[in-house]
């Protein structure tokens, strides 16, 4: 699950850098894969709440944990980071400071100007926001974990309401001037719901309250068919229905991956196979961050190796090709982004996890089945 939210991210990206020299095909690929990212971006803040929950260890301490998450996005992050300037510097594209400082510091998803989120690896604004998700966390989890079983749904419910209502918050105390881009709407607006850190945590607290009520038996037994499928309608939806393009960023779909983590995780506590449990799978989620934080600078300086044409944003891109032309440039993208990935993953992530990252004292999976069983119902 978590390569097809990356997968989804890299579509969105795929669809801003005008490979299309059709108009019509452009508009619809933008139309359909516009949304995407920020669905893939939702899943990932809702399950790194679910998960960080589902594997907390007695025996860990903050400052422990601490070390250990910085251990898992900065080396990816740094290694990308360089890189991004390097393509910068042979593509002739400013370095501007002090947003580059703060993108290298992972500081820029809380100043509202777009400027610092679209520098150097722009994709590492998520990571800014991560980083309070990690800040907060063992003040969280004690929160959370004081929560009786019983009253669960209701924390689940009251945070899912909070998601819903920041579109109408910021529509109502943020100016929707000057419009961003081709949108009716403002950066600033923009900032509040989709980049700023506090108003994403509530996705993060919402993963935890998830993953304790699975963990608790409180979990409704519901398969991973019917969220999959409102997921997806929730998406169509949003693309057919004429509202505002705030509630794209996390609103329209919260429900459906409210439910479709937890249906997931209760199919791996069962043992269910499903089509997403085959080995392949199983890799490409593991390199699914490694692709992340590759995947954009592969698309942006690939192309940018064929011209510096304006994509639809204005920006120096590349070449607009007939839709077979443009098609395979994507898929080329798409392949590279993975063999990137792999030795991102193989050469950086995996060797420093495994040599700092493990917690200590046993995980669940390593409990015998009735320990793990008793652990599991509580």
């Amino acid at each position: 699950m978590r390569f097809i939210a990356a997968a989804l991210v890299f579509s969105v990206h795929g669809a801003a850098t005008g490979v299309f020299r059709d108009v019509d095909v452009a508009a619809g690929y933008y139309r359909w894969f516009g949304n995407a990212g920020a669905l893939g971006v939702s899943f990932f803040f809702v399950l790194s709440g679910f998960v960080l929950t589902w594997s907390v260890r007695p025996a860990d301490t903050a400052r422990g944990f601490w070390r250990r998450r910085l251990l898992k996005i900065y080396p990816n992050h740094l290694v990308t980071f360089a890189a991004a300037l390097v393509l910068m510097t042979l593509t002739s594209t400013a370095i501007v400071f002090p947003e580059t400082l703060a993108n290298l510091f992972l500081l820029q998803a809380w100043v509202p100007d777009s400027g610092y989120v679209e520098t150097a690896n722009t994709v590492s604004w998520s990571l800014s926001v991560e980083l309070l998700f990690y800040l907060a966390f063992p003040l969280l989890i004690k929160a959370v974990g004081r929560i009786a079983p019983r009253a669960l749904w209701y924390g689940a419910g009251a945070v899912t309401a909070l998601i819903l209502l920041l579109p109408l918050i910021a529509q109502s105390l943020l100016p929707d001037t000057p419009a961003f881009m081709f949108m009716q709407v403002s950066w600033t607006q923009i900032w509040f719901v989709y980049v700023f850190p506090v108003a994403r945590l509530l996705e993060f607290v919402l993963g935890m309250l998830l993953a304790r009520i699975v963990l608790t038996g409180r979990w409704i037994g519901l398969g991973m068919t019917g969220p999959a499928l409102l997921t997806l309608a929730a998406y169509i939806g949003a693309v057919q229905i004429e509202h505002s393009p705030l509630y794209n960023y996390a609103a329209i779909t919260i429900v459906p991956l409210a439910l479709l983590i937890p249906a997931a995780a209760a199919a791996d506590v069962k043992g269910t196979r499903t089509p997403l449990s085959n080995r392949p799978m199983v890799w490409l989620g593991e390199i699914s961050f490694a692709f992340y934080c590759v995947h954009h600078l592969v698309l942006t300086y690939g192309h940018r190796a064929f011209g510096d044409d304006p994509n639809i944003f204005g920006k120096p891109s590349g070449p607009a090709w007939n839709t077979p032309g443009g098609l395979l440039f994507l898929l080329a993208a798409f392949a590279a982004s993975v063999l990137a990935a792999w030795a991102l993953y193989t050469a950086v992530e995996r060797p420093v996890m495994r040599r700092w990252g493990r917690p200590p004292g046993p995980s669940r999976t390593d409990l015998p089945d009735v320990e793990k069983r008793t652990a599991d119902a509580r």
